[in-house]
């Protein structure tokens, strides 16, 4: 089997927009570079210097809003600038570093009034603030995407997901079956650790921050599970770019 890299995706700032990319290197045991790579805390969490569980952060499937942001960061390092982009919120640029006050400000009016607020954003470690306690890359699949199209009978943009790589070239799901295996993509070779158990953040249109689409109902009823895409770790060094192919080894 022989797939192909057709997107790239990484999340500067944990479920607070997406930004696309054409190539990246990778280093050994880290994550897609940039990726969740800062987080906005809520509620009483505080910052702990260490990986948090995804309770503790704003993200998509709280406020559905946060979805319909978009990201361009001004840099390849953690300190360089972002700037989002929201249909009802504007434009905001902002030095992660130091202007955590202003993105609260920024989120307050599209985030949820009964959910626990945002109050800070803070730095990941160096592995990322994915909502597993690992670093990985998330892989998913077209096919797997338009099975489910088709079994929902509606276009469902990829960003739902938030994933980092999207192949093209296996067949529906077939990803499930290479836990455990290595895969070499680019000159990256990457151990496949588990599957993805998604959450109600890809029920939400990313143009418009509204849940209209039963994606988990979809799953369950189809495929007795609420899985989609999976999860492999760097085992090296390397640069991996569009159209680049996937490669069981």
């Amino acid at each position: 089997m022989t797939a192909t890299v057709k997107q790239m995706w990484r999340h500067p700032i944990k479920g607070i927009g997406a930004e696309s990319v054409t190539q990246v290197r990778l280093e050994t045991g880290g994550p897609m570079p940039l990726d969740r790579a800062w987080a906005v805390l809520t509620g009483t969490a505080e910052d702990t210097g260490a990986w948090q569980h995804c309770r503790n952060f704003a993200r998509g499937c709280f406020g559905p809003e946060l979805m319909a942001v978009t990201a361009q960061t001004q840099g390849e390092t953690q300190g360089d600038k972002i700037t989002l982009r929201h249909p009802k919120q504007g434009e905001i640029t902002l030095d992660p570093a130091t202007d955590g006050a202003k993105l609260v400000d920024w989120l307050r009016p599209i985030y949820p009034a009964e959910r626990p607020q945002p109050h800070s954003l803070i730095a990941a470690p160096a592995g990322g603030m994915a909502d597993a306690n690992f670093s990985a890359l998330s892989i998913l699949s077209l096919a797997s995407l338009r099975a489910l199209v088709e079994t929902l009978g509606q276009e469902l943009d990829p960003r739902r997901f938030r994933g980092n790589l999207w192949i093209d070239g296996a067949a529906p799901f077939e990803e499930f079956d290479w836990v455990g295996r290595q895969l070499q993509i680019g000159e990256v070779r990457l151990e496949v650790i588990d599957r993805i158990t998604r959450c109600r953040a890809t029920e939400t249109n990313p143009d418009t921050g509204s849940r209209d689409a039963n994606t988990l109902k979809a799953l369950r009823d189809h495929w007795g599970h609420t899985d989609f895409g999976i999860r492999a770790k760097v085992l090296c060094d390397g640069n991996i770019a569009l159209t680049d192919t996937l490669e069981l080894v």
